[in-house]
């Protein structure tokens, strides 16, 4: 279970801290205003246009990154969108938030065929996207999100008899899935006044004959080698990996820590997100997947690195392993 203060606020498992002191505040003024080279693609990423089959396939298991963390997990016949932030910029001020690399989606979240639910792990603006709810909502058999987002859904339009919110270690069943809401080192709000009054999560999603896991956004810590023990072995994780800085590693992995976290909960085939789309971190744009895969390959970890909108497909063995990345620079 989720622990309260008392004031009603969300805490992680762990000390957390939260709060830069004015050191590491005023190394952050210095690097927004320097010209940090390669913080964006040189050149146009490449994006695969996805095409949704009329029903999904129930004999394959498969993925498809939409960039960032946004994902389309289809699992035994089922429809699983998680993080749908689908929107151009990653915050309420394009001017400070950034624009993503590419306005080209793979998908066009208006004419997105039903999906039986989407998933979510927290409310942050690069992961809960208004405009993206409300383009999807009424294609979406079901919205499943950690305790406290349930009412930001409903204001904005959804109907409440589609939204179930949980806590740590709730599970979920859906058509004949098993979903699990398992902890992550993090925090939320979307204010100035709301910091941690919503829960943040992971997610561990089971089938019959395959097993995922979601990340969300998380610092490292125990809850990793938790999860691990309580679901794991796992087919596939796609883990945090990008966004991060030494600044604030509590709340955002280092790469070489995803590695870890992914031989944590017991992982087979790795695929890193939270990068590629957006840049909201001080460090070059591939320094997070250049570094993942050195550390996947020192490990022995096998790793998949697909495109914008290329699908993977578990359990297959045949994973893309291109460094598409390096034509962007």
């Amino acid at each position: 279970m989720t622990t309260t203060n008392s004031k009603t606020k969300f805490v992680n498992q762990i000390p957390t801290a939260m709060d830069m002191g004015l050191r590491a505040t005023l190394t952050m003024l210095r690097d927004y205003m320097s010209s940090i080279p390669n913080r964006y693609p040189a050149r146009p990423i490449p994006v695969k246009e996805f095409g949704f089959d009329p029903m999904p396939d129930a004999e394959h298991n498969r993925v498809t990154w939409f960039g960032h963390s946004a994902f389309l997990l289809e699992i035994e016949g089922q429809r699983l969108l998680f993080d749908p932030m689908l929107a151009d910029s990653p915050s309420p001020f394009p001017f400070f938030g950034g624009k993503r690399y590419r306005r080209i989606l793979p998908i066009d979240r208006d004419r997105l065929p039903r999906v039986d639910a989407i998933v979510m792990s927290h409310d942050h603006y690069d992961h809960l996207d208004y405009r993206s709810i409300r383009a999807l909502k009424d294609r979406v058999e079901r919205f499943i999100v950690p305790l406290g987002v349930r009412k930001r859904l409903v204001k904005w339009g959804i109907d409440p008899a589609k939204v179930t919110e949980h806590d740590w270690w709730n599970e979920i069943e859906l058509n004949g899935l098993k979903l699990a809401c398992t902890p992550a080192r993090h925090f939320s709000g979307r204010g100035l006044f709301d910091r941690n009054s919503t829960l943040w999560c992971s997610w561990a999603i089971a089938g019959k004959k395959a097993k995922v896991f979601y990340s969300g956004d998380s610092g490292y810590g125990p809850h990793f080698q938790e999860i691990g023990d309580r679901y794991g072995p796992f087919d596939l994780t796609l883990m945090e990996c990008g966004q991060y800085d030494a600044r604030w590693s509590f709340i955002h992995m280092m790469p070489e820590e995803t590695v870890q976290a992914h031989l944590d909960v017991k992982g087979g085939l790795l695929i890193p997100v939270h990068w590629g789309a957006f840049t909201l971190a001080f460090h070059e744009w591939t320094d997070p997947i250049e570094r993942v895969t050195k550390a996947a390959q020192k490990r022995k970890v096998d790793i998949a690195t697909p495109a914008i909108g290329e699908t993977v497909v578990i359990g297959s063995g045949d994973y893309p392993a291109a460094a598409w990345w390096r034509q962007g620079t």
